[in-house]
């Protein structure tokens, strides 16, 4: 009994990790910017087709893909944020928005489809993080326990960036009020730019160490951007603490429903997600509007 209760919660944990790093990238372009990007779950299965393609077909390491497939989603999608991303920040109305993005969706699906098949792609471990590791008291998956490491690096990672650094600063004032800070020299395009660059790097990013938890196929996007988005509403839109909170509780009701009743599906994750935003409609952490 305990054996299972302490599998159910490293399984728990591991995909609250892999929640929250993708979803932190959407949390942080609808709580700063102001955009609801329903593209950020075809960034994130952009990364992880690019790692796929370098894994298999270029033979890469897997270390040397993981910044490499990042980067060049990064890389791919700036041009998206120049033409049409930068007319939506704080200006348009939501609707315009989903419209939009729903749109960037689409097209990036049937582009990913037409030039690499409608199959799915797997992300292959290196021996290192393919196999069990031994805690001493009990054996875990390794690359699961990489996984865990490399959500709460992140999670320090964005704090400090946005807590202890100038851009954090500079963020934050183009947010709350991007006229003044504009005509204090702030380069508010350049800042939002780079906050565009930094949320699809966090989804990509998910994407690749997340495959093995949530597969890169076809329809990845439109499959798990539901998840991505309660994920968001439930922690509170710009809120870090949120996020990972949001992801960790809603990963654990998720992972334990399916063990204890498995016909139920997702009626379990989605029951407390109802429950949550009743209780706590701007979020658990989310700052009220």
């Amino acid at each position: 009994m305990t054996r299972t209760i302490l599998s159910l919660a490293f399984d728990a944990l591991a995909y609250g990790m892999v929640l929250f790093i993708i979803s932190i990238g959407l949390s942080i372009m609808m709580g700063l910017v102001r955009v609801v990007n329903l593209a950020h779950g075809a960034f994130a299965m952009m990364g992880g087709y690019i790692a796929s393609t370098l894994l298999r077909g270029a033979g890469l390491s897997y270390l040397v893909t993981l910044p490499l497939a990042v980067a060049a989603t990064v890389a791919v999608t700036l041009p998206l944020e120049r033409l049409l991303y930068r007319r939506l920040y704080r200006r348009t109305d939501p609707l315009t928005q989903i419209l939009m993005t729903i749109g960037i969706t689409f097209v990036i699906i049937g582009t990913a489809n037409y030039l690499l098949g409608p199959t799915l792609k797997p992300i292959p471990l290196p021996a290192s993080l393919s196999g069990p590791l031994d805690l001493g008291f009990r054996t875990v998956p390794t690359h699961r326990l990489f996984v865990i490491a490399c959500g709460l690096a992140t999670a320090l990672g964005l704090w400090l960036l946005l807590e202890r650094t100038e851009f954090g600063i500079r963020l934050r004032a183009s947010v709350d009020n991007s006229d003044m800070a504009e005509s204090l020299g702030l380069r508010t395009d350049l800042i939002y730019a780079a906050t565009f660059a930094l949320a699809v790097g966090l989804g990509a990013f998910g994407g690749i160490v997340g495959a093995e938890l949530l597969p890169i196929e076809p329809f990845y996007a439109l499959r798990y951007m539901v998840t991505f988005l309660v994920v968001v509403s439930v922690g509170g839109a710009g809120s870090i603490p949120g996020a990972l909170a949001a992801s960790l509780l809603l990963g654990l009701i998720d992972t334990v429903g399916k063990y204890v009743a498995p016909e139920f599906g997702e009626f379990f994750f989605y029951s407390a997600v109802i429950a949550v935003v009743a209780i706590f409609p701007n979020g658990m952490l989310g700052r009220a509007q």
